[in-house]
């Protein structure tokens, strides 16, 4: 008896608390094995805390089986935090998966766990669907624990069935076998269907008619007829056309309003990607991801038409990634044009009656199916670094991960706000290329690409979104950061939103704090800070800026010249009058000559522009990098008017590739100047007009013309650093997309002893705004600071 005894008092129960993306990525499923592994007993259940476990046994057997749950966890999860407390023994029989916990378990009503994003068709899934012999053999919407829709089809938490799109449709007998077996992958896979019980594809035409016979033949038929056909994907609609089809194409281009911007391509499979693209093998490990992004690769001009991305020696190419992609590409056609399904600046489509009522000015015919999407969902788009990912877009595949900041310590806070850094703050971006943030503690959430809020339609997306992330995590922010500039509908958005606080950033300060904050510094940095447009502290535009600061505040140690922007925002869309204002302010009357003999085939609008330069009317200053780039690309007769954000610049930097240069290569810039807080590049111009009327070459002067900016910055930092005494840099802004500018400059700093750091997480366009917002409103409430990127009423 005293044996038996002694061995009862070995076993004791635990529960545990597992927070993070642990949810829809079969971390029940883990559990429930690791347990079986380990001959415990009790129960697993999803939560709004996350993952709560209730589980006995002998302690050995447990302490084990809480080490596994953290080292062998499954790879789409991430876990942030493991608790455990001692309860009473329940005498538990087996081990079992137990029904959601509806309630909240903080005691705050706030929901502790994360959604994970949505996840590329993987391997096994990919064979089903081929399989003769496989219930889901063809079917498109097949899935399992480790793949498919999770972020786009979420209504509500804990993540269940019942809280997604898919709710309606009821598991056939044979799927809800699978589901309940703990042997399939498919075990406790919410999405999991069957062409027995799951969601249908169908082919109408652009009145909602129905196309009769096998739609996916039927679709093959469309695209060799170079039909336009809108597809609903896993985030929304795609306008699809045979990529080799230049007719189709141009009718596409025509009817979207989208001239020259570039357009995605999918391509059957990575042997069709090498077939068009210099590829390699960090590049092929990206574009195969279970994130399925976008790649920017270089295009080897092979059969494709020069109307996919003109004027520009690259190609955005992904591969598929839901299973009816891979049907799609089981025809005729290798290589398909797959751009985002809507009107120009509007939010991407998502909704079949709204499809056909906005996009049948574009598309012939719609392919959709009967799963609605919850959240809109744009592809994301990369380019790789020496190696390493930049990001133009991050969305699907990548949101809502959670992004760690350093977050305020316990130490760092005044008396007079004890805590209120884990209070949750939101920050509403910009008005481009926008994204919001929500923050609390040191995890930061960004949202989805959103687009442009400029139209009545991307702020009612905005709005619906913000709502659906309150909604999910049951909490509204205490604090609201946005953009310091009064027109932003974004910060007039921001308004609207009640909280304790709101704090207004300056846009330059933003994107040198989300730098840091993506890659854990404190304290202060030099930020080189490249854009087209910031509104300034001064009430001119900003955009060439080498800051010194850091989440609390920042000065102003060095910027462009000013210029003026003849017309306002005409001068933003016609690169041309960029360069107008360049020669007339460094070149005086030969400049005005100069001027005429390039630009003189725009008539009266030139004498116009050289007008308001002499008058100095309705020409705001600006100090940008954008409007540089610009004036140079117009000057060296690249691109006169931009039909999309940064067509001049883009294709300006495509004449300045690495592949042609050496690291050692050294640096030829013009004259310049780089005195009294002012970087001046007016002796600069005056080279390159003269370059220009001798007729030298437009790669030659491209690359004097970077270097001269790398050149000039360069020796703006270390001026900056001797005074300041700072040796770590950030590069922000959108400027950084331009490959030769960041590479060179970086290498050049960091033989001088720099560190230089620059962004992968998110994108050092506007994209990444809102997580630097978030990192200064956090800092600063807690702190209770007040100064230059703030407004408040404690000031």
């Amino acid at each position: 008896m005293a044996q038996k005894n002694a061995e009862q008092k070995k076993n004791i129960c635990y529960r545990i608390k597992v927070r993070g993306i642990v949810q829809g990525v079969g971390f029940r499923p883990f559990v429930f094995k690791l347990a079986q592994e380990y001959g415990l007993k009790g129960t697993v259940s999803n939560s709004s805390l996350g993952v709560v476990i209730e589980v006995e046994g002998e302690e050995e057997s447990l302490e084990d089986f809480i080490l596994g749950l953290k080292t062998l966890s499954p790879p789409l999860s991430v876990i942030d935090a493991v608790e455990k407390e001692i309860l009473l023994l329940k005498g538990f029989q087996e081990f079992t998966i137990m029904a959601s916990q509806k309630e909240t378990g903080d005691g705050k009503g706030k929901n502790q766990i994360l959604i994970p994003p949505d996840v590329a068709t993987c391997k096994e899934c990919q064979e089903d669907l081929l399989n003769p012999l496989s219930p889901y053999n063809l079917y498109p919407f097949t899935n399992c624990t480790n793949c498919g829709p999770r972020f786009t089809i979420i209504q509500g938490l804990p993540y269940d069935r019942g809280e997604t799109s898919m709710a309606s449709f009821a598991m056939c007998n044979n799927c809800y076998k699978e589901y309940n077996d703990s042997r399939n992958r498919r075990f406790h896979a919410q999405p999991t269907a069957c062409p027995g019980c799951g969601p249908r594809v169908s082919l109408v035409d652009n009145e909602g008619g129905q196309v009769k016979g096998n739609w996916l033949e039927k679709f093959w038929e469309l695209m060799l007829k170079g039909k336009i056909v809108a597809v609903k994907s896993l985030g929304g609609f795609h306008l699809v056309c045979d990529a080799h089809n230049e007719e189709a194409i141009n009718t596409l281009r025509k009817r979207k309003k989208r001239i020259f911007k570039p357009l995605a391509l999918m391509m059957k499979d990575v042997t069709v990607v090498r077939k068009y693209c210099r590829i390699n093998s960090r590049e092929e490990k990206l574009l195969l991801s279970h994130r399925g992004p976008i790649v920017i690769l270089q295009n080897k001009g092979k059969d494709l038409p020069g109307e996919i991305a003109p004027n520009l020696n690259t190609l955005g190419v992904m591969v598929p990634y839901t299973p009816l992609h891979f049907l799609l590409f089981r025809g005729p056609l290798e290589v398909m044009v797959m751009t985002s399904g809507n009107l120009g600046g509007l939010p991407i489509t998502t909704d079949n009656s709204e499809a056909l009522g906005g996009l049948a000015s574009i598309a012939d015919y719609f392919l959709w199916h009967d799963r609605d999407i919850v959240n809109g969902c744009d592809d994301s788009l990369l380019t790789l670094v020496e190696g390493e990912p930049q990001m133009f877009r991050r969305s699907r595949g990548y949101v809502p991960g959670i992004i760690t900041v350093p977050g305020v310590e316990k130490e760092e806070l005044k008396s007079c706000a004890p805590g209120v850094s884990k209070e949750l703050i939101l920050a509403l971006g910009g008005e481009m290329k926008n994204t919001f943030c929500l923050l609390q503690g040191n995890q930061a959430v960004l949202s989805q690409h959103m687009g442009e809020i400029n139209t009545l339609e991307a702020e009612e997306n905005l709005k619906e979104t913000l709502n659906y992330f309150f909604n999910i995590y049951k909490s509204k922010p205490k604090v609201v950061a946005s953009d310091m500039h009064p027109g932003y509908n974004t910060s007039l958005l921001a308004g609207s939103i009640e909280a304790e606080e709101k704090i207004l950033v300056q846009h330059h300060h933003a994107h040198m704090a989300s730098c840091m904050a993506e890659n854990g510094l404190k304290g202060e940095v030099i930020g080189v800070i490249l854009d087209g447009t910031g509104y300034g502290l001064d009430g001119n535009i900003w955009g060439f800026e080498i800051l010194k600061g850091g989440y609390l505040d920042f000065t102003r140690e060095y910027h462009l010249s000013y210029i003026p922007l003849p017309g306002g925002e005409r001068a933003v869309e016609e690169p041309w009058r960029m360069a107008v204002s360049y020669l007339y302010h460094s070149m005086g009357e030969k400049g005005k000559a100069l001027a005429r003999d390039l630009f003189g085939f725009y008539g009266k609008e030139l004498e116009l522009v050289l007008t308001l330069l002499e008058k100095e009317f309705n020409s705001p200053l600006a100090s940008s990098c954008g409007r540089l780039f610009d004036g140079v690309s117009a000057l060296l007769g690249i691109c006169h008017k931009n039909t999309y954000e940064g067509q001049g610049a883009q294709e300006l930097g495509e004449l300045v590739s690495l592949k042609n240069y050496n690291t050692g290569d050294k640096i030829h810039p013009y004259p310049f100047k780089v005195e009294e807080r002012i970087i001046n590049l007016f002796s600069t111009w005056r080279c390159l007009g003269e370059d220009v009327m001798r007729g030298e070459k437009k790669v030659y002067l491209a690359r004097r013309f970077h270097d001269t900016l790398v050149e000039s910055l360069k020796v703006g930092v270390e001026k900056v650093g001797s005074r300041r005494g700072l040796r770590q840099v950030v590069f922000s802004g959108g400027s950084w997309h331009n490959t030769y500018l960041l590479v060179r400059l970086r290498r050049l700093l960091e033989e001088r002893g720099y560190q230089v750091y620059y962004h992968q997480k998110v994108p050092p366009n506007d994209g990444g705004l809102s997580l630097g917002q978030a990192v200064i409103a956090q800092w600063r409430w807690s702190k209770n600071v007040c100064g230059s990127s703030w407004q408040g009423s404690d000031c």
